[in-house]
């Protein structure tokens, strides 16, 4: 089983390849670094492109309440709305704060799920950026007993 360091790595790995082989658009599709970098929810979905945050019903977010080991907390995000193109999750006391995000097409169903690793009790978004640049989110509190990231 890989970690978030090792998926990244070899994500950057592909970019590389394929700016390399004349595709630098989707070798910019497949690592956001400044996403990926950004310490703030905020900073995360303004680098993927999203405008400000507005809650939205349309948006779900599955989460535990308690996760007993921070290393591996199931999260899955999921939409029906139409015009999504990008799904995210974060977490917004982890060092990043984007866990992962997910391209989403009409051939993509928007239902996703991961493990995140978190060093403490926090606050996880599901945000959904549209083709327009709105980012629709949800959000669930997760208390973390055991932490994650080095704790």
């Amino acid at each position: 089983m890989q970690n978030r360091r090792e998926t990244l790595k070899q994500t950057a790995t592909v970019a590389a390849l394929l700016a390399a082989a004349g595709f630098p658009q989707f070798a910019q599709a497949a690592f956001n670094k400044a996403a990926f970098d950004a310490k703030g929810v905020q900073e995360a979905i303004t680098a993927v492109g999203g405008g400000a945050l507005a809650e939205s019903k349309d948006v779900t977010i599955t989460a535990p309440d308690i996760a007993e080991n921070g290393a591996v907390v199931p999260v899955g995000v999921s939409t029906t709305l139409a015009g999504v193109k990008q799904l995210l999750i974060l977490v917004e006391k982890n060092p990043a704060a984007l866990i992962a995000t997910f391209h989403v097409s009409d051939a993509v169903e928007g239902n996703f799920s991961t493990r995140a690793k978190m060093g403490q009790s926090s606050d996880v978004y599901a945000v959904a950026i549209t083709n327009d640049g709105r980012a629709l989110f949800a959000k669930k509190e997760v208390k973390v007993t055991l932490g994650g990231c080095g704790g």
